[in-house]
């Protein structure tokens, strides 16, 4: 009988991303039962993800990619670091180009290249960002394990994925419940909210097939993957949560974050 410790490691990235895709969707699905949802509970719920993308960026990718690149004829701290710094230029990138809208903004602040593109459309683009390193990190984790280091193990990979599964839920429930309360059908506000989180398997498909041809690439990669996913918390996540002026339950929300992805790595892996 198969396991999935003995499937390829692109099928278990695509196993692991459909995940968090289907747990985006459960969080849209949030949009069944209740046409509004409590601004505090939003931002508590984003701080939350924020804490799980913080903790996912240290325990899950540059940790091992510090430990991947010692014993090596340069400085252990150079890989990680220089994808890092990669990972938030790529996004910042996308940032300029990508039109979108985050949530509680008007639609005059839209970022990126201007467009007469409608605001739903807008504000799923937003979470559609936001899902880009977090397939990738995903993807990258997997394909690590594929390498046969110490650092990278199949335990570890699938808390990364738990976690990123678990905060894409309120991803889900944020962009579905504006997009009804601005007069949407249920059923649309539903297939924009899960749709936001496709690009989750294809970036992990990329990230895990890029490192496994590439193995020396590795420790760059995840220091990537963390760079692109420390630059959309602190560019978009964060200041989202605390736009609405419940400051407090916000940053509490992003502690809890931070612990309940750090005992899943420390637990797990």
């Amino acid at each position: 009988m198969t396991t999935f410790q003995d499937l390829h490691p692109v099928i278990q990235t695509l196993i692991a991303t459909s995940f968090t895709w289907g747990m985006t969707a459960i969080g849209a699905a949030a949009v069944f039962l209740a046409r509004d949802i409590s601004r505090k509970v939003l931002d508590g719920m984003l701080g939350f993800a924020g804490g799980v993308m913080i903790a996912a960026s240290y325990w899950s990718l540059l940790a091992p990619a510090i430990e991947m690149s010692k014993g090596k004829d340069i400085p252990s701290w150079f890989p990680p670091a220089a994808g890092f710094i990669m990972g938030g230029i790529f996004l910042w990138s996308i940032d300029k180009i990508l039109p979108h809208l985050h949530i509680g903004f008007r639609t005059e602040e839209a970022e990126g290249i201007k467009t007469s593109w409608q605001r739903s459309v807008l504000l799923v683009l937003a979470i559609t960002l936001h899902n880009i390193p977090e397939g990738l990190a995903v993807g990258v984790a997997f394909g690590a394990v594929a390498s046969g280091l110490p650092s990278a193990d199949l335990a570890a990979a699938v808390a990364l994925a738990i976690g990123i599964g678990i905060q894409n839920f309120p991803e889900g429930l944020a962009v579905s419940v504006p997009l009804r309360r601005e007069g949407m059908s249920r059923l649309k506000s539903f297939w924009y909210g899960q749709s936001s989180a496709i690009v989750e398997p294809v970036a992990g498909i990329i990230g895990a097939a890029a490192v496994m041809l590439a193995q020396p690439l590795l420790p760059y990669a995840l220091g990537f993957a963390a760079g692109a996913m420390i630059f959309v918390v602190v560019e978009e996540v964060i200041p989202e949560s605390q736009r609405g002026g419940n400051t407090d339950l916000a940053t509490m929300g992003a502690m809890a974050g931070f612990v309940v992805m750090m005992i899943l790595d420390v637990g797990l892996g």
